[in-house]
């Protein structure tokens, strides 16, 4: 009686190891159907780095697979299945279940087991409707292009609206997507797919949404640090006064525009893109300077010469000051200059109200302010 007690508590014991291993780890459990000569199917995670693969498995003879893994917060992992990548939320004790049918040509797939996976799921049907009709634009101008043996100017001021224009509808899309999922991590994710130079004020109001959400998932925060770090200088927010030097050595400062519009344009003579913006801000500057607009550039440039050279090429008739410390400047440093080139436009109030506008949306965005019908 009392060896056989002793293997019952052997048997019990063993049964509490296993299941607590289990809660160390999530389960996916798949079948791929059709599977063809297909062999193995691979598990990637993503993170900061980007994605990789974690781990993979051979096909059973009837397509069907499980892998486990270790997953201590809520992440987005990608399945591999032959050429076609599903994306899914999983963490420690999530039992999730997968199929998928490889003589599906639109790869469609069910996915159970993790609310945040079939969320995920509804997002990408968003990200593939506005990402095939940006592949049909492009496509359709790519073959134009080959037609006529050169690129075209005209050519692309035809697409060029189109492409911004599905776009644009695809940020809505995500926006409402994001809006509607708040208490989901696939909203994240959702949000991370889009321009941060475009939606960064919607990024910044985001970031404070969710600031005592996901607090294990270090993605998560780091991008919330990284908005409550951009919040002083995003639009809407009082700009940071700052005073530095400008190319005559006295100094120069936001102080002096005050009641005034202005954009501060962080640019530098070594910046490629840069120069090649600056006929554009110079045909703003003439079209707007009589109607209040006023432009202060802050060069990133290290010598006085190349600095006071650049604005003679590029004929940049405004005000302008620099650091001489490219970006780690103390101007630099309080607008959070990572990129250039970087602008912000500022209102007579001291507000900014625009931020890394060029070309056309710069200018749409000045037409917009200046040429206002008189009340």
């Amino acid at each position: 009686m009392k060896n056989r007690l002793t293997v019952l508590n052997l048997l019990f014991l063993a049964l509490v190891i296993v299941s607590c291993k289990d809660k160390q780890v999530f389960t996916l459990s798949g079948t791929v159907k059709n599977p063809a000569t297909l062999k193995s199917v691979y598990l990637l995670q993503a993170d900061s780095a980007g994605t990789s693969v974690v781990d993979s498995t051979k096909l059973s003879d009837d397509g069907s697979f499980r892998f486990k893994h270790f997953a201590p917060y809520g992440n987005l992992f990608k399945l591999r299945v032959g050429t076609n990548f599903f994306d899914f939320i999983a963490q420690n004790t999530d039992d999730i279940t997968f199929t998928t049918d490889l003589k599906d040509t639109l790869h469609t797939y069910e996915i159970t087991g993790s609310p945040s996976s079939e969320k995920i799921k509804e997002f990408n049907k968003i990200s593939n409707f506005y990402g095939a009709q940006i592949t049909k634009v492009a496509t359709e101008y790519d073959a134009k292009s080959q037609a006529l043996g050169t690129a075209s100017d005209s050519l692309q001021r035809i697409y060029d609206p189109i492409i911004k224009k599905i776009t644009g509808e695809y940020g809505l899309a995500v926006l409402k997507f994001v809006d509607d999922n708040k208490g989901s991590l696939a909203a994240f994710y959702a949000m991370m797919s889009l321009d941060p130079y475009q939606y960064e004020q919607q990024m910044v109001a985001y970031a404070d949404n969710i600031k005592d959400s996901f607090k294990d998932n270090p993605g998560v925060q780091h991008f919330i640090h990284q908005m409550t770090a951009l919040k002083p200088t995003s639009v809407g927010q009082k700009a940071p006064e700052f005073t530095t030097t400008g190319l005559d050595g006295k100094p120069v400062s936001l102080a002096d525009y005050k009641g005034k519009y202005v954009m501060l344009d962080f640019w530098a003579s070594w910046c490629g893109p840069c120069r090649a913006e600056n006929p554009n801000v110079v045909k703003q500057y003439a079209a707007f300077k009589d109607k209040g607009f006023n432009i202060l550039g802050i060069s990133l440039d290290v010598t006085q010469k190349e600095w006071q050279d650049a604005v003679k090429a590029d004929k940049l008739t405004w005000a302008h000051g620099s650091d001489l410390k490219r970006f780690e400047g103390p101007t630099e440093n309080l607008y959070h200059i990572v990129a250039i080139p970087s602008n912000f436009i500022i209102d007579p109030q001291g507000v900014i109200v625009a931020k890394n506008i060029t070309g056309s949306s710069l200018e749409d965005f000045l037409k917009k302010t200046f040429n206002k019908p008189q009340q």
